[in-house]
């Protein structure tokens, strides 16, 4: 898997890494529980850090045991206290970069919650950064860990699918209430969050979209729906159409306000057709490429002849969480290449900048795409946003 080895690929010696978390919600609380259980071999959790310092209290009440652990409620002051190695960040978005920023100057590790942050400018300043520093840097995309994309990866990769023609993603199974909204103020706002479904729910699938076929469209044209059937202020469905310098296109269709939703990707290539569904993988292979058919069959009607193969894939969903963790470790560690390398949250992040640029313009978004021209129509909408910064 591609990734970095500690910039250097030299074996870096540490025996224990001190991890702390920044960030006490639910994927902080998450991440607290196995590191301080000693389910990651080679770290363990020397510091917790929380602004609301009630809420950090009972989280760690539920925790407990979890031996020597420090608290803080200052994340600078965690980050300048000497007591870690690498941190773990899982505060809202917009945060993610300032603090991973931070966090290099202090000599630090850093792992990052998904996404990235809210807009690429802020993420490009955050992976000039990670470039300037010897410091490994990863990224919680968990869903690299699953069989089945890395099963998918590996197909593109080694040419079993062909050239790439055709990408079909609906995922609409990310249901979510109106009182799931109301349970905080910041929630599906754009000065809380920054956006909605494409921040929130699917920079997974954003990012394995582009991370399994293994390139960036060239334009997108997207039409979002703002607080359809909710009341809020940011997209909650989304159609989007791609389209790519070798002339495949793509169509990536998300929702949370429909139920019962789909997951369901495929991809064509002129070798073939993966679909993935349900926890399961189809692959119909052809027996020649479509191009080499194309340019040869001479008999008017007729395709060519197609296999429906058995495709070996491990079971299960892989370590998700805790796998992207162990593996941020061991790079610490022993310098191997990391999975979910921090600088690559770019690439799903810039989808969703796309696609909400291309809806705000009624107009199609080019990549690379008009950073200063996104950030601009962002803060007008946070400037009118009701929404508290969570």
């Amino acid at each position: 898997m591609p990734g970095n080895e500690g910039k250097s690929g030299r074996k870096m010696a540490m025996d224990q890494v001190r991890v702390g978390i920044v960030g006490m919600g639910n994927m902080g609380a998450g991440h607290a529980k196995y590191l301080g259980a000693g389910q990651v071999e080679g770290a363990s959790l020397a510091a917790v850090c929380d602004e609301r310092t009630e809420h950090l209290g009972k989280v760690m009440e539920k925790l407990q045991p979890l031996g020597d652990v420090r608290r803080f409620a200052d994340p600078g002051a965690m980050l300048s206290s000497g007591t870690v190695d690498a941190v773990l960040i899982c505060t809202p978005h917009y945060s993610h970069p300032a603090l991973t920023i931070e966090a290099f100057k202090h000599n630090l590790h850093v792992l990052v919650e998904k996404p990235a942050g809210v807009y690429t400018r802020q993420v490009r300043e955050m992976n000039e950064a990670a470039e300037r520093t010897d410091k490994v840097f990863g990224i919680m995309y968990n869903q690299r860990t699953n069989p089945l994309y890395r099963k998918l990866r590996e197909l593109v990769q080694t040419g079993e699918l062909g050239e790439i023609r055709r990408v079909n993603w609906t995922v609409t199974d990310w249901y979510r209430s109106q009182s799931y909204y109301n349970s905080g103020g910041w929630r599906a706002t754009w000065a809380g969050e920054g956006g909605g479904v494409l921040v929130n729910q699917v920079p997974h699938q954003l990012d394995l979209w582009q991370w399994t076929i293994g390139m960036m469209p060239t334009r997108i044209r997207a039409f979002c729906s703002f607080g359809k059937h909710r009341r809020i202020e940011v997209e909650n469905e989304v159609t989007a159409y791609a389209e790519y310098a070798n002339g495949a296109s793509a169509v990536f269709i998300t929702s949370t306000c429909e139920s019962p939703g789909t997951n369901r990707l495929e991809v064509t290539g002129d070798r073939g057709k993966i679909v993935i569904e349900n926890g399961k993988m189809k692959f119909w292979r052809l027996r020649v490429s479509e191009t080499e058919f194309n340019d040869t069959y001479t008999g008017g009607f007729g395709q060519p002849e197609c296999w429906q193969c058995e495709v070996p894939v491990a079971p299960g969903e892989g370590e998700q969480h805790i796998g992207i963790t162990r593996d941020w470790i061991n790079a610490i560690r022993n310098g191997t290449p990391l999975l979910a390398p921090g600088i690559e949250g770019i690439q799903g992040l810039t989808l969703s900048n796309a696609m909400l640029l291309s809806a705000w313009t009624d107009d199609w978004a080019t990549l690379p795409l008009d950073e200063a021209r996104f950030y601009a129509l962002l803060q007008e909408r946070i400037q009118q946003s009701k929404g508290a910064h969570a």
